[in-house]
């Protein structure tokens, strides 16, 4: 696969800088030194995992679904979610779901409390050759990406912050107008926080995906469209959180229905 190395990163760190600046939906930007530590023993095995075996989303990536049986059984999940309309988005504001990555959500999701951030844990999560900043065991310094919406793989370094963001595969603010609004703020901070509903990823290309569900947006990488629809149903379910009969639609044809 090809690595995005010296003028196409920073190329595609100063995109990401541009989106931010522009105020689009799903952007996420930390920025700090990168000076290393030794490498994480185990961390990150870089093997994508198919979203049918990883309901609670602590297992690395996202793997294409290719089987028929496994097609099969991604339709019968998106099946299960309910549809509405979406609603108005007055009254949204990312500070509704928590200050970005805490460690402290309080719904005993994966990862919470354990003294590392949100973000880090998922980098770690899904990094292969993992370094962390000198003197941390936590904050990810560089690592490499094998970034499922593209299929390329993506040699990163916080110097270059922006070329890996974490997404929210159900955006926050879609939550919101599908219901969240009336959550507790706790419920909220859950699912901002959920691994379930995180991947890093490329960072522009995920910039390009603002707030939109699947009829308005698809990964790029053709392979793992039935499972970014299959990882979209199980946080849908797990939240309660219904869809757009668009958006349903959109996600059963991704896995052949």
């Amino acid at each position: 696969m090809r690595r995005l190395r010296g003028g196409a990163a920073s190329a595609a760190a100063m995109l990401g800088m541009v989106l931010v600046l522009a105020g689009c939906e799903n952007v996420d930007v930390s920025v700090d030194d990168e000076s290393s530590g030794p490498a994480a023993p185990g961390a990150g095995s870089g093997r994508a995992v198919s979203p049918l075996g990883n309901p609670d989303g602590t297992k690395p990536g996202l793997a294409p679904l290719t089987s028929d049986a496994d097609r099969a059984e991604g339709r019968a999940l998106i099946e299960k979610v309910a549809t509405k309309g979406r609603g108005p988005k007055t009254g949204y504001d990312r500070d509704e779901f928590g200050y970005a990555w805490m460690d402290s959500a309080p719904g005993g999701i994966p990862f919470a409390r354990n003294g590392c951030d949100t973000r880090n844990d998922l980098l770690k999560r899904d990094g292969e050759d993992v370094r962390f900043r000198s003197g941390s065991d936590c904050v990810v310094a560089s690592m490499t990406l094998d970034d499922p919406y593209t299929g390329r793989t993506i040699d990163w370094t916080k110097s270059r912050a922006t070329t890996v963001q974490i997404d929210h595969v159900m955006p926050l603010s879609y939550d919101w107008q599908m219901g969240a609004s009336r959550w507790p703020k706790g419920k909220r901070q859950d699912i901002a926080n959920d691994p379930l509903n995180l991947i890093p990823v490329d960072g522009p290309t995920n910039s390009s995906k603002g707030d939109s569900g699947p009829a308005s947006w698809l990964p790029p990488n053709k392979k793992i469209r039935c499972s970014y629809a299959v990882r979209f149903a199980q946080v849908s379910l797990k939240y309660e959180l219904p869809v757009t009969a668009a958006d349903k639609e959109t996600m059963l044809g991704q896995c052949g229905g």
